[in-house]
């Protein structure tokens, strides 16, 4: 009997074992990144477990230098031990130092809340980097003057018994590289965008494959992006720039089994040449012509003519940095077919796609050598089938298109390499080799929907259909504008206005995993930062604005607000503490502007809308809204040096805190009680965030409503409208927030819906005149996750390790449910009412806790899982709050029911 009794008690300890699991490791929050030069990587992974409750009390890492050693559980590089934590992100590897292109191998156990480990992880790995300047054995080489577009190439040879071969490699403006005739990786668009006096990002790639013992041939191409804009031809460009002639470096590294190391690197003996590009431009579009393509210009053997020798380049350019953790590389993400095509009165031939998103046309053409195919791209289109030009740049600023040129009598198959553009129309024009030859015919036309690769983050869907086509919408356009960057549009600016960094920031964050895209968007600010301390509202900032346009402070708070939801959503205080100096220079510069602690350099609440008007900001001018933005990035320096430790400074930026609120309210607060000018972002911006007299908010709440209401749609623009969500929401208002979005009658979604748009527009009534694919207004996803669903993260415990659920019953929805993916694991909400019951499923990821707000003030009338509450259930009631029962859940899966 005692052995049973053993036998039994060590199958529920195998249990107990086999029941957490070590899952999704990463390093710098990618998966086997290739190409990470920084020289303390930061690990992190999650755990899986159905079981209730279920928690890590400590933690091992091994790292190794060979799968060999960490298969035998020797951690060579880096063995950290048994480490008693509960963290499973941002741990910073802390063994040996490691080398320039090291291949590093790692894995998991944890132990669990009753102290049994868990088996090791499955093996993960990375690659390092460069780690210095002198660990490139290459040198900058540059084609010829005033390229379009550049061909490079080098033979080289391999010896027998190459064990591996790593590439890193860059090229600028925009580069592809090839080996063998065929193309490295998957990535388009190389490198991301940066200010390149700066930093110049570059790829790693490992190419063994695509290697042989003896002759090889290795290739790059090379395009303008934003390296070099430029007006020409009627074609379109937002602005003009110039940072130096194509160039590139790369740097393939050969190891081979006898220990010994090759390099092949750009110098003097490459040789360049045109190439088939004849124009190339991020703005206006790509040529190409396919006659001018050399033959097997990327393989052993090309014929020598018309290569001649690189230059070697002088010119300074900033740092070289890894992109493997700066951001996602852009990628092909899905591929559509044409939903309509029709021939026009004037030949061409209109494609109808469906769907206004980011993407590159992959084009199969026959007929005569020399014939053309001209693609132009459009949002909208006119009755006669003619481009819309008007939401896209206007008719004024030129056109942009690609351009194919056949090469032979045959079937030819063409995708550009350094244009993409947003837009649901392509207008084929089809140009005869010669005048009266026969035109070229499309044979196949698709449309590759282009964007950077994040994850996706999040799901959500209610019973009201309208909602589910908002946050379409909205996610459409958001996807759209994700590349190195956020970019405002996909076509006619292409920029990183960084006020869409805090105020959609939420929103975005919970429909994709941005984190490694918001680290580079904060380090791109910094980059952009003047001598003086401004922060532009632009990053990179490829070109100088004026006035406001350059110097808003509505704009210049994401510097302050992006580290703050960064760590907020994934427990990363990494922001905090690397530019905390250069926030405290920008605060500065603030401090100088402001008259008395009015600050009036903005733009005021952009895009706001006002009936029969074309002002930009029309309600709500500067100052009201560049004071409040000034007051609260003095508070949010505050909490940072507060968190930093640095008591002094915290203490100094909370008076300066309340001195602004102080010199706001004596300003702005009218003799009625409001403020401002009593429009809705005048009233909603000063109630979110605190600058509002206690005495009058009440007032100010009534005001705010009965403007909203009296209107039937959102005046409030690109800085008003989160506030307009947080304000009324805050007050326990979700019903007008409801009201306000379920309609299409007037200016909002429901409206842009109802003419047509598949993409989120600029502004609120999808004027022609404006953007057709951005998502400035998009931040009503917060408010859908947050409030509705309800699912949010909890500002005091950051990192999703403790979520906040609060589902919202609003209006005639009878369900409502969101999934969220965090640094922590996935949770879940679906709520559901009907039959005088209110139903609330909760799905809590291992390691982490929520606080559940169930809309009941009867406790004992609440039953989990078909019992009454019981805290042995895993559950522990808290508090009444108002009309809520507080709970707190550990990790598991609930079922709660109450009376409704």
């Amino acid at each position: 009997m005692k052995r049973l009794v053993l036998f039994l008690l060590a199958a529920c300890a195998l249990d107990a074992v086999a029941a957490l699991q070590v899952m999704d490791l990463k390093c710098e929050s990618a998966v086997a990144p290739l190409g990470i030069d920084v020289s303390a990587p930061r690990l992190s992974w999650q755990l899986r477990d159905d079981a209730r409750g279920s928690r890590q009390t400590a933690w091992q890492v091994l790292v190794a230098s060979t799968r060999e050693q960490l298969a035998a559980d020797r951690g060579d590089l880096w063995d950290s031990g048994r480490v008693a934590s509960d963290q499973t992100a941002w741990i910073a590897y802390a063994g040996r130092p490691l080398a320039s292109s090291q291949r590093v191998f790692w894995k998991v156990r944890v132990w669990d809340g009753a102290g049994a480990a868990t088996p090791w992880s499955a093996p993960a790995e990375w690659t390092m980097g460069l780690l210095r300047a002198e660990d490139w054995h290459a040198q900058w080489i540059e084609a010829a003057p005033n390229a379009e577009g550049a061909l490079l190439r080098r033979e080289f040879a391999v010896k027998p018994g190459l064990q591996r071969a790593l590439l890193h490699v860059t090229g600028l403006g925009q580069y592809e590289a090839f080996l063998n005739g065929a193309k490295v990786g998957a990535d388009l668009l190389a490198p991301g965008w940066t200010d390149y006096r700066d930093t110049v990002l570059y790829d790693t790639h490992d190419v063994t494959a695509q290697l042989a013992a003896g002759a090889n041939a290795i290739g790059l191409a090379l395009g303008r992006g934003m390296y070099h804009v430029e007006r020409k031809d009627g074609r379109f460009a937002k602005f003009t720039s110039h940072y130096g002639e194509l160039r590139a470096i790369a740097q393939l590294r050969l190891e081979y089994a006898d220990g010994t190391v090759e390099f092949v690197g750009t110098d003097g003996s490459w040789r360049t040449q045109p190439g088939p590009i004849t124009w190339s431009s991020s703005y206006g579009g790509e040529d190409y012509d396919a006659r001018r393509l050399p033959a097997g210009w990327d393989r052993v053997g090309a014929a020598p003519e018309g290569w001649t020798p690189v230059k070697i380049a002088t010119a300074p350019l900033g740092a070289l940095r890894g992109a493997a953790h700066a951001n996602e590389p852009l990628r092909a993400i899905e591929t559509r077919e044409p939903v309509s095509v029709r021939t026009l009165a004037d030949g061409a031939v209109l494609f109808d796609f469906g769907q206004n998103t980011s993407f590159m046309p992959r084009l199969t053409v026959s007929g005569p050598a020399g014939a053309t195919v001209r693609l132009v791209p459009g949002e909208v289109v006119k009755d006669d089938g003619s481009i819309e030009r008007g939401t896209m740049g206007g008719a004024h600023r030129g056109s942009a298109w690609w351009q194919y040129t056949k090469a032979t009598d045959g079937t030819e198959t063409w995708f550009p390499q350094f244009y993409y553009v947003g837009s649901r129309y392509v207008r084929a024009e089809l140009i005869p080799a010669r005048p009266g030859g026969a035109a070229p015919r499309i044979d196949r036309l698709q449309m590759v929907i282009v964007r950077a690769a994040v994850e996706p983050a999040g799901e959500f869907a209610t019973s009201n259909p309208l909602l589910n086509r908002i946050r379409g919408l909205v996610r459409w356009a958001q996807a759209s504008n994700l590349v190195s960057i956020l970019t405002d549009c996909p076509h006619r600016e292409k920029l990183g206005w960084i006020e869409q960094f805090h105020l959609n920031g939420p929103s975005i964050r919970h429909e994709f995993d941005v984190t490694r895209t918001y680290a580079k968007a904060m380090r791109d600010m910094a980059e952009a930062q003047l001598p003086d301390g401004l922060v532009p509202n632009i990053a990179p900032e490829y070109v100088e604005f004026k006035g406001g346009f350059r110097n808003a402070a509505e704009w210049g708070a994401a510097f302050f607000l992006v580290p703050w939801q960064q760590r907020e959503f994934t427990g990363d205080e990494a922001l905090l503490r690397d530019y905390y100096p250069a926030m405290q220079r920008y605060f500065a510069f603030l401090e100088s502007r402001a008259d008395h602690d009015i600050l009036s350099d903005g733009l005021g609440d952009w895009y706001d809308y006002a009936l029969n008007s074309g002002k930009r900001a029309n309600l709500t001018p500067p100052p009201i809204t560049a004071t409040a933005f000034f007051y609260e990035d003095a508070r949010t320096l505050a909490r940072t040096a507060a968190l930093l430790g640095h008591a002094d400074d915290a203490a100094r930026y909370t008076r300066r805190a309340t001195e602004i609120r102080r010199a706001y309210i004596a300003k702005f607060r009218r003799a009625d009680g409001l403020y401002g000018t009593a429009s809705q972002a005048a009233l909603c911006i000063p109630l979110a965030l605190g600058l509002v007299e206690e005495s009058d908010r009440p007032a100010v709440l009534a005001a705010l409503i009965r403007d909203v209401e009296d209107k039937g749609y959102a005046s409030a623009g690109d800085i008003g409208f989160r506030y307009l969500l947080l304000a009324l929401a805050q007050a326990g208002r979700d019903d007008v927030i409801y009201r306000l979005i379920n309609q299409d009658e007037k200016p909002g979604y429901g409206y842009q819906l109802k003419l047509g748009a598949t993409a989120l527009t600029e502004s609120w009534h999808a004027s022609l005149g404006a953007s057709h694919n951005h998502f400035m207004l998009g931040q009503v996803i917060e408010w859908f996750y947050q409030r509705v669903a309800g699912i949010a993260p909890d500002p005091e415990r950051p990192g999703f390790r403790h979520a906040v659920v609060r589902p919202q019953p609003v209006g005639d929805l009878t369900w409502a449910e969101a999934t969220q993916r965090t640094v922590a694991g996935e949770y879940r909400v679906r709520w559901e009412r009907g039959s005088g019951k209110f139903a609330l499923h909760v799905t809590v990821p291992a390691n982490a806790t929520a606080t559940v707000h169930l809309p009941t003030r009867d406790v004992a009338a609440i039953r989990e899982s078909g019992a009454p509450l019981a805290a042995a259930a895993g559950v522990k009631f808290v508090r009444i709050d108002g009309d809520r029962a507080v709970i707190e859940v550990g990790s598991g899966v609930y079922s709660f029911e109450t009376p409704w």
